[in-house]
């Protein structure tokens, strides 16, 4: 007669254990591929407008200009002259800086708020330091007068120079901020909606994710209110309810989760040797075969001198050149096919390169045919 095996609970616990790791791990996996609407799109009518000016930073501690500068003399004695002070010549200061103020402004902002600006020096100042910016106007593309900034610059660290060459500085000192430095005067009339419709666009622009997320709003209201009409916009059709007041409406949408994907992508920045390898990245297979040449060149000095007492002869420095030529043999590797992030890494580790020689190499095996991705190099 056979016996039937029970599990014991130990076994059934550590199986269930098991099994809510499993799902737990589902959960993470499904919510680490959404995202907030607000977080992957913004509202057509909402984009910031750029704006620019020219303006004067007064009262450093002679790290302006230089003190004969005919651009910021002209500057100042134009400010001078609409307070009805004639200035006859260049009486020359390194307390003033010219300098370019820059913001962006939310087209909806009302007249009276007030919005940051940057101040960055265009000619010689050494620091802005302390410097206080006086009344500058700020232009949209169009040339309309839409911010007029002013006040204290902060650059969040300095630039000592104490002679001889010596100097000691913290952060950048030739731009700062202005905090709410900038005050609305002209409102541009910015429309988030136009004929009881508004638009999301995509910051990364995908079809899936705009199908995706036109589902996600229909799908939350029940009606069939979004349409995807590319891939970088989905258009949303306001309901009746909300026609007269949209901004629930709007904030109900922007905090929906919604599914979302991208374009595989590699980023490079050669600059600085940089290497970022996005999700779905994949490497067909294929050989590489890594060498590198490596030349020092260096130059010693040496001093001749002539004999003691005698009449003859100086003492020089001959240089000595040395050169070293290092020329490694090629390790030859074979690249599997990949299909996730961490085996496209262990593969390049595995060459045993540096960022650079990486980078040369991804730019191979993509015209090879073999990177699977886009490869975008900054």
């Amino acid at each position: 007669m056979k016996t039937k095996k029970t599990k014991s609970p130990a076994t059934r616990i550590t199986m269930m254990v098991v099994m809510v790791c499993l799902f737990l791990a589902a959960l993470d996996a499904m919510a680490a591929s959404e995202s907030r609407i607000k977080d992957l799109a913004r509202l057509q009518g909402t984009t910031k407008e750029p704006l620019s000016g020219y303006g004067l930073v007064v009262g450093l501690n002679g790290s302006g200009d230089s003190a004969g500068s005919e651009m910021v003399h002209n500057s100042i004695a134009a400010v001078l002259e609409k307070h009805n002070v004639t200035v006859p010549f260049n009486f020359g200061t390194k307390n003033t800086a010219a300098v370019m103020v820059s913001a962006t402004m939310d087209p909806n902002s009302k007249l009276g708020s007030t919005i940051d600006v940057k101040v960055s020096s265009m000619l010689g100042a050494s620091s802005l330091e302390g410097g206080t910016l006086i009344m500058t106007p700020l232009m949209d593309h169009q040339g309309r007068l839409c911010v007029l900034a002013e006040g204290s610059v902060s650059i969040g660290g300095f630039n000592i120079k104490s002679g001889a060459g010596n100097s000691f500085r913290k952060n950048h000192a030739q731009v700062g901020t202005i905090p709410n430095g900038g005050i609305v005067k002209v409102e541009l009339g910015g429309q988030f909606t136009q004929n009881n419709t508004l638009t999301w666009l995509l910051v990364q622009p995908d079809f899936d994710t705009a199908d995706q997320m036109a589902r996600t709003i229909n799908a939350r209201f029940g009606m069939d209110l979004a349409k995807a009409t590319g891939s970088s916009s989905v258009e949303v059709d306001i309901p009746e309810d909300f026609i007269k007041n949209p901004v629930p409406f709007i904030a109900d949408m922007g905090q929906l989760s919604t599914a979302f994907d991208a374009v595989a992508k590699v980023i490079v920045n050669e600059r600085t040797g940089t290497i970022i390898v996005g999700k779905n990245v994949k490497l067909r297979e294929a050989a590489v075969a890594h060498g590198t040449l490596k030349v020092v060149v260096n130059t010693y000095y040496d001093v001749s001198q002539p004999r003691a007492f005698s009449r003859g002869g100086e003492t020089v420095v001959v240089p000595d050149v040395n050169t070293d030529v290092q020329d490694h043999d090629a390790r030859v590797l074979r690249v599997p096919d990949t299909s996730t992030v961490a085996d496209v890494v262990g593969v390049l580790n595995d060459i045993g390169a540096s960022p650079r020689d990486i980078i040369a190499i991804l730019e191979a095996l993509k015209r090879a045919g073999s990177l699977q991705a886009v490869l975008e190099i900054m």
